[in-house]
């Protein structure tokens, strides 16, 4: 079971303030979640509003710094980008490690409790699952990666569940009530300094920047 969930809300996360001085070394991530899909299995596509989210997205994306960018196979995050990548004429990258976390192997009963008790307990683990401790980790290798190759700037393109995960691992206040909150598509702002993590900010706007009329 792959676990998305979405709501126009979300919170702004505190501002690190870097010297002038370390800019040269300052490395920018834009973590995005996947405009609307038809569904959670692998294959499933963006729906036609998913669609013209993803041009606008583009947009959005385009005045920024830019020199990697890297996605979850799953066809929803491959096509949320694709618009960018071809505006910007940037190689789009797949990474596994990207991939939604899968809660469990069957379905579950009452999942939506499940999947908060994941949050409380990042050891638990269902049946054919994997624990939100996994999950993140190799979400957090993925990001470790990318800031290896020296890189100023990246989009990185995954899924509600893992992006909750991967935005916790730097900031703890992040959980199972933000995931709530996390809309399709949504955009946060990592920023490391000499490989560090200093902050996160959720780029405002972004919801009602793409929201288009059916």
């Amino acid at each position: 079971m792959n676990t998305e969930s979405g709501s126009p809300e979300a919170e702004n996360m505190p501002v690190t303030d870097i010297s002038m001085a370390g800019m040269e070394e300052l490395q920018v991530v834009y973590v995005v979640r996947h405009c609307k899909a038809e569904g959670q299995e692998a294959a499933a596509r963006l729906t036609p509003e998913g669609w013209r989210q993803a041009e606008r997205l583009a947009s959005l994306l385009a005045p920024f710094s830019i020199e990697r960018v890297v996605a979850s196979p799953f066809a929803r995050a491959v096509k949320t980008i694709e618009p960018f990548c071809r505006r910007m004429n940037l190689e789009l990258t797949t990474d596994a490690r990207l991939a939604e976390r899968r809660l469990s192997g069957a379905q579950l009963p009452d999942w939506m409790r499940c999947l908060e008790q994941t949050f409380e307990d990042a050891d638990l683990r269902y049946p054919g699952g994997e624990t939100s401790r996994e999950a993140a980790d190799r979400a957090v290798s993925a990001i470790d990666d990318l800031l290896g190759l020296k890189i100023r700037g990246a989009v990185v393109v995954t899924h509600g569940n893992l992006m909750a995960l991967l935005l916790g691992h730097y900031d703890n206040r992040i959980g199972f009530e933000q995931w709530k909150r996390l809309t399709n598509p949504d955009v946060y702002r990592l920023t490391f300094h000499s490989g560090r993590f200093q902050s996160m900010e959720r780029i405002e706007g972004v919801y009602r920047a793409v929201k288009t009329d059916h």
